[in-house]
């Protein structure tokens, strides 16, 4: 993360994550949701257009999960919308205010 109020703004107040910590260290952020645990640590000279950092995040009701996320107007990846996959998951993907690719993907199974 760049910024670390950004980054709790969009984790917490858009995509719904609860915070955590760290309130000792101001250079690192921890967020959960549904068990799920994203440690931030600053680097401040990122560049977002280079930065190719992602995680895969399995989730159980994707569908009622992307429905949140517009309902509270979150960006979606122009690439990224609600879809079934080949590879038989069902996912959508967002991008975070440093660039970071966030893809939520359920089973289709």
């Amino acid at each position: 993360m760049r910024n670390r109020a950004n980054t709790y703004n969009y984790y917490v107040e858009k995509l719904g994550f609860n915070y955590i910590g760290s309130d000792v260290f101001d250079h690192y952020l921890i967020v959960e949701k549904d068990g799920l645990q994203i440690h931030f640590f600053e680097f401040k000279t990122i560049d977002p257009k280079e930065n190719y950092g992602q995680i895969y995040i399995r989730t159980s009701n994707i569908d009622e999960l992307y429905k949140s996320f517009l309902e509270n107007n979150v960006a979606i990846h122009p690439n990224g919308h609600l879809e079934n996959k080949p590879w038989q998951q069902r996912e959508f993907s967002l991008l975070d205010p440093d660039n970071n690719l966030l893809t939520f993907g359920q089973d289709k199974s």
